[in-house]
């Protein structure tokens, strides 16, 4: 016998899976990125005041979590199988929570960087394989709906500020690891039955004609752009707070990293929205040159206020520069784009860091100026793209001339 199911029951049930979707990739995110990641960077004053770190060796710590960063990527390129895989991402997880755990419990500089090593690979494959997954659990919904997914990782950024900051009169360096590890733990219950990519990993790409990769002549730009911001915007991640610590009350350093959090929540899916109005490579342009603003501020201008603003606007802008940056990479129809970008990003990462080691006997100043430099150039070479970029190939934005030239020549025999 056959029941007649309520309207409203159906438009529930189709709205559930997506934001199930959401909720639990953003979960994935939150642990992987958010937390396994970013943490380092809420904990480092902890650690400097009391674990005996130096600030050489602190940022030693942080280029081993991006080599690490960029092995799981290479490996997920390398086997394909593993970005499509619940088994990695769940391995990868509980890894991570592990990493997190271990390291208050030695003050050897060699097996901290062991650790955040692993923690860098764990998380990388974490990212991957919780990205396919939401790309295809949410294909033909909302764009934004991936936009406030990848918040996830705003989220974790803020809890993690949120810890440090209650610990860091009540607690030790070590209590904040445990309760980062603690929350990661929490996120992973959360994230543990996202399905990953239905896709066969074993399936060939096809490769693009001729006619189609028209867009090399931007994406040279795009990838140069994309590195130096890589090797911008970590500095500012990694020091951020040490910085802020150094000319303010404790507590504001880490009332900054979460407001980073909090300013990176929604912005994925803010820059997406503007994206259907605005084209992509001005709206890369104005997040590069906000950002190198905001890492800027705190030094040229002193106070806590300074401080909190250039906190909002680093958090508004480092996710939304890479999903703007991905989708143009997508856009201009290049092969393994999005591989090719994410392995200039992550270059860009591991050099951060070992670029303003030297300068780190007089504060965290120089290096930030360095990061804001470093995000400048590559606003520059992103304002390459704006010059009669192939809009005609994707949906084209309510402010972009249809009519614009864009020069470009398709051979006959790709047509």
């Amino acid at each position: 016998m056959l029941t007649a199911v309520p309207e409203q029951t159906i438009e529930a049930t189709s709205l559930e899976r997506p934001w199930r979707v959401v909720g639990q990739g953003a979960a994935a995110l939150a642990a992987g990125m958010g937390i396994g990641r970013f943490a380092y960077t809420a904990i480092l004053p902890l650690m400097l005041a009391h674990a005996g770190l130096s600030p050489q060796l602190g940022a030693s710590l942080a280029t081993a979590n991006y080599i690490g960063y960029l092995l799981g990527a290479v490996a997920a390129i390398i086997a394909p199988a593993m970005a499509a895989s619940r088994t990695t991402l769940r391995l990868s997880l509980v890894i991570l929570i592990a990493t997190l755990a271990l390291m208050p419990l030695t003050h050897v500089g060699a097996l901290w960087w062991l650790l955040r090593l692993v923690a860098g690979i764990a998380s990388s494959l974490i990212f991957v394989v919780a990205v396919n997954a939401m790309l295809t659990g949410l294909r033909g919904h909302a764009h934004h709906l991936t936009g406030w997914a990848f918040g996830g990782i705003g989220a974790g950024i803020a809890l993690s500020g949120v810890v440090v900051l209650i610990l860091r009169t009540a607690g030790t360096w070590q209590q904040a690891w445990w309760t980062t590890a603690a929350l990661t733990a929490v996120f992973t219950v959360i994230a543990w039955p996202l399905h990953a990519s239905p896709t066969s990993p074993h399936a060939a790409p096809v490769p693009p004609r001729r006619g189609d990769a028209v867009g090399l002549r931007w994406f040279g730009a795009l990838l140069v752009g994309y590195t130096l911001e890589g090797t911008g915007y970590i500095i500012a991640g990694t020091f951020l707070v040490a910085a802020i610590d150094q000319t303010a009350p404790g507590w504001v350093g880490s009332s900054a990293w979460i407001l980073v959090g909090l300013g990176a929540l929604p912005s994925s899916a803010l820059w997406a929205w503007l994206s259907r109005t605005w084209s992509r490579p001005t709206l890369l342009l104005v997040a590069l040159v906000v950002q190198a603003v905001g890492i800027a501020l705190p030094v040229l201008v002193s106070g806590v206020a300074v401080a909190l603003v250039s906190a909002v606007l680093f958090g508004a802008t480092f996710l939304g520069i890479a999903s703007l940056t991905l989708a143009v990479g997508a856009h201009l129809r290049i092969p393994r784009a999005v591989a090719i970008l994410t392995t200039g990003y992550s270059v860009g990462q591991i050099l951060g860091p070992l670029v303003v080691t030297p300068l780190l006997h007089q504060g965290y100043n120089q290096a930030l100026l360095v990061g804001a430099a470093l995000v400048a150039l590559a606003a520059v070479a992103t304002a390459a793209l704006r010059h009669r970029f192939p809009h005609h190939l994707g949906p084209l934005p309510r402010r972009v001339d249809t009519a614009q030239p864009t020069h470009i020549t398709i051979h006959p025999s790709d047509r």
